[in-house]
């Protein structure tokens, strides 16, 4: 009966998260679990598939316009105890930046074999687009799967998240097909996704909270969380003439390198960052306090780097009234 319950879904959910750009409409995630909302018949919340060590919020719940933050949307939440203590548009649709990679690396744990080995191609190594942040690999390089994903979600590599999405899915394309079922799959249904690292795109759009919920399935596994804890990666890979060779990357995240430092009684286990023109500044961090609770906190598109981290400290300081 559950899996008739989550195929049931899984339509519904493919069908609600099409490439609509407005959020006039919008349902929110809880207005997904209960029968007066979804159309289906079902109180799919019974059934145990949806909530489970999830933070719930409504439409109503949630701030709209406050000058609390400057950044357009944020979320900030107790993991621990699926507790909501702020949010602010976080059904809006904005441009996700390089938070995109976060996805990216969901299908990699979920469907990739971080021992397999990754032929570089031409794609991967020629990214034109001016400013984007890439590793440096050159076609012809070869390097394990895991190695890509520490530079992924370390350096923020976009040539790494093509070589990437090319070795599963066979093309960047296809890659990205899964990216949006694996979204959906975990009610992302606000979300489009149309490359594998974030370059802007304006039909390339998610939520800060489906941003959450993306990470919040991240989270789940060890490797991420290793990962990024990390201040730097050094990536060890073979040229095309088969000379050994080694990459040193440091974390963007600017916590991690001691450039910002976290309030006393927060600590930083790790995050994503991402930003282009139109996405502005965005940044996720997990973090713990005294009690070892645990929190996700996302902030999407403020104007820059100071007010950014500026936010990230505001929100802070609700945790440390919370406790």
């Amino acid at each position: 009966m559950k899996k008739r319950f989550i195929a049931i879904f899984l339509l519904f959910v493919v069908i609600l998260g099409g490439c609509q750009k407005s959020s006039d409409n919008f349902l929110s995630y809880k207005d997904y679990v209960t029968t007066s909302k979804n159309n289906l018949g079902i109180n799919l919340s019974e059934n145990g598939f949806f909530a489970d060590n999830l933070v719930i919020i409504t439409e109503e719940e949630h701030s709209t316009n406050d000058d609390l933050i400057s950044s357009k949307a944020a979320f900030l939440c107790n993991v621990t105890n699926n507790e909501a203590l702020y949010s602010k548009n976080i059904y809006e649709q904005l441009y996700p930046a390089s938070l995109t990679k976060l996805m990216t690396a969901l299908v990699v744990l979920k469907r990739g074999e971080l021992t397999d080995t990754v032929t570089i191609s031409y794609n991967a190594s020629h990214i034109q687009e001016p400013g984007a942040k890439v590793c440096g690999f050159k076609e012809g390089d070869t390097i394990k799967l895991e190695a890509l994903l520490n530079c992924l979600l370390i350096y923020s590599g976009n040539d790494a998240a093509i070589a990437i999405a090319e070795h599963i899915g066979g093309s960047e394309e296809e890659f990205v097909k899964t990216m949006n079922l694996e979204a959906k799959k975990i009610g992302a249904v606000h979300t489009n996704f149309v490359n594998s690292h974030g370059l802007h795109d304006d039909n390339h759009y998610s939520t800060a909270y489906d941003v959450y919920l993306i990470f919040n399935e991240l989270v789940k596994y060890d490797t991420f969380l290793n990962i990024i804890s990390l201040d730097s990666y050094t990536a060890n890979y073979l040229d095309i003439d088969k000379n050994n060779k080694d990459l040193t990357f440091k974390t963007t995240n600017r916590y991690l390198t001691e450039q910002e430092e976290a309030p006393e009684g927060i600590f930083i286990i790790g995050g994503k960052t991402g930003i282009t023109f139109k996405a502005g500044n965005c940044l996720i961090l997990f973090f713990k306090d005294n009690n070892n609770n645990q929190y996700i906190n996302v902030a999407l598109k403020a104007e820059n780097n100071s007010k950014l981290y500026s936010d990230m400290d505001t929100l802070f300081s609700l945790v440390l009234e919370d406790n």
